[in-house]
Order: C-alpha cells, then sequence, then structure tokens
C-alpha cells in the first residue's frame, strides 16, 4: 500500500536532482517526490559498478523507470578506473569504513558539480534509502560536497521510513525491476561472494 507522506522541502523548491543508485533504491522515493509535486531529475554517477555488465543493467533500469515516469535522466558517464585510482590504499576496508565514505564524497561531488551548473539549487540521494548504507556517512558526504558549491543545498532525508522501504518490495515486483544481490563495486562483490560461500560450507556441514 502506497504510504501518504506530507514532505517538507528544503526552500519550497519544485525541481530536485536526486542522485539515483539503481532503480529498486529510487522506486518509492521518486514515487513520493511526484505526490508531493516535486520533480526529480534522475542523476547517474556511479562509476563504482563492477563489471561493466552489471554498471550497464542498472543504468538500463534507472532509464527504464525514469522513461516510464516521463523523467528527465542524466547520464554521468562511467569512469571506473578514475574510482579505482581514488580508492587506493582503501581497497581492504570494510563495508561501512572509509572507502565507503569516499565512494560516496566522489559521486555526491559530482552530483552537486551538475547541481550547480544546471540550475538546481536542491539535490538529494536514493542511497539513504539502502539499509546496508551509513546515514552517517551520507549525510557528511552530502553535506560536505554542498559546501563547495554556493547555492546548492544537499536535502539531508531519512528515505527508509514511513513506510518506503515496504513500498520499495512492492514497487520492485510491480516494475519487474533487476534487484541487485551486493552494493556495486568489485570490493563488495567478493564480500558478497564470501558470504554465499561461507553458508553453503555451514550448509554441509
Amino acid at each position: 500500500m502506497k504510504p501518504v507522506i506530507h514532505l517538507t522541502v528544503p526552500g519550497g523548491v519544485r525541481e530536485v536532482l536526486l542522485h539515483c543508485c539503481c532503480a529498486p533504491c529510487s522506486s518509492a522515493i521518486v514515487e513520493c517526490l511526484l505526490d508531493n509535486d516535486v520533480r526529480p531529475t534522475l542523476f547517474f554517477c556511479n562509476p563504482n559498478i563492477f563489471p561493466e555488465e552489471e554498471y550497464l543493467r542498472r543504468k538500463n533500469e534507472c532509464v527504464r523507470h525514469a522513461t516510464a515516469l516521463g523523467l528527465a535522466f542524466v547520464d554521468a558517464d562511467d569512469n571506473h578506473d578514475r574510482w579505482v585510482a581514488e580508492m587506493q590504499g582503501l581497497e581492504e576496508e570494510p563495508e561501512r569504513g572509509r572507502r565507503c565514505l569516499r565512494c560516496f564524497t566522489m559521486r555526491l561531488r559530482e552530483t552537486a558539480r551538475y547541481a550547480a551548473e544546471h540550475g538546481f539549487s536542491l539535490f538529494a540521494t536514493t542511497l539513504a534509502s539502502s539499509r546496508w548504507k551509513d546515514l552517517a556517512q551520507i549525510r557528511a558526504a552530502g553535506c560536505a560536497v554542498a559546501a563547495e558549491f554556493p547555492g546548492v543545498e544537499f536535502w539531508d532525508r531519512n528515505w527508509r521510513k514511513e513506510g518506503l522501504q515496504e513500498r520499495r518490495r512492492e514497487l520492485i515486483a510491480a516494475y519487474r525491476f533487476y534487484n541487485q544481490s551486493y552494493c556495486g563495486c568489485d570490493y563488495s562483490l567478493r564480500g558478497a561472494d564470501r558470504a554465499v560461500r561461507a553458508k553453503a560450507s555451514k550448509a554441509r556441514l
């Protein structure tokens, strides 16, 4: 059932640049924004996603979602080599560690830069809808990069509450979205693979 949420939008704006990491994470947030007469432009900036087939699959699902709703979609292009270089020295960090904060900062800085260059005063991210992410890290990254671009504000909101998690599951089923099993980067993929192997090993005991 679709939750009824009355948003208080910073500055009362009616257009927001929404950094989207994938269609499942975007779905309930986009619906909530539209229900509140706020029109999001979907900004796909996720050079962390690996391998390329996974990157394209997630991007294409976001394009499909935007097209179905008549929303603008911005492809920020993939520069995975640059992302790998930015993460140098943090390869062994655990999930929710320093690597994740640096990754969020890199992606949200590009979002804030695009917002400043294209007349958006407000940006948000669907990263804040995932229970696997650290909201404090997302908040720190978003606020830090917003400070670099005068006139641009980061919408710091917890998009997990008020029934949005449940609605997300409903929309994934309704749209038949591809729903990934790991965060996106090579390091999280390795972690997911290790978890699967460990579970299988326990089952054999």
